[in-house]
């Protein structure tokens, strides 16, 4: 069973990375962060009494599933309801920087350089925007694989598919980027 202290360090961890790949998906931040704060909530509640070393597989699954429920709420809704603030055009504060993701560089040792650190920031927005571009389950994958660093087997049960499609979604998605970004001129 995990302690109160292992479970709240467990979600102060994964809050950015959930709540980017949330936005991934809705592509729209209130919405991402209503569905991780609920991702959360579930977890505290329903799965508190697990091991530490299964909250991160059991938290994937809990936001694929919270992310779908969003959806379901939003079909339903779309359906008997127009709301007016769909006209308008997307918000363009985005409270949510793609550098926060490198937050780590600010503990190396080694100065950087401002036209490195441009540059870099330059190629990540670059890279999230090509991210999002990518089918639904191309990206979750993706993200899942290769952001969240889970294991092939891990990733199926998230997302619920088998070992094989998983493969396929990542390597699909891992080449749409190269050849995204290398018409962009960006080779990694």
């Amino acid at each position: 069973m995990a302690s109160d202290k292992e479970l709240a360090d467990f979600l102060k961890s994964v809050e950015k990375r959930a709540f980017k790949r949330a936005s991934y998906a809705v592509r729209n931040d209130d919405a991402a962060l209503d569905i991780v704060q609920d991702a959360m909530i579930r977890l505290t509640t329903s799965y508190a009494d697990r091991p530490a070393a299964e909250l991160p597989l059991v938290f994937q699954r809990i936001l694929s599933n919270a992310t779908m429920d969003w959806f379901r709420r939003q079909k339903v809704r779309n359906a008997l309801f127009r709301n007016f603030s769909d006209f308008d055009g997307v918000d363009a504060d985005g409270d949510f920087n793609i550098l926060e993701a490198l937050e780590s560089s600010e503990h190396h040792s080694v100065q950087e350089g401002a036209d490195d650190t441009v540059s870099r920031g330059q190629i990540m927005v670059l890279i999230d925007s090509e991210v999002e571009q990518l089918p639904g389950r191309q990206r979750e994958a993706f993200l899942l694989r290769y952001w969240e660093e889970l294991d092939v087997a891990e990733t199926a049960a998230v997302m619920g598919c088998s070992e094989g499609s998983v493969k396929t979604h990542c390597s699909r998605a891992v080449h749409a980027l190269a050849k995204a970004l290398k018409l962009r001129g960006i080779t990694l």
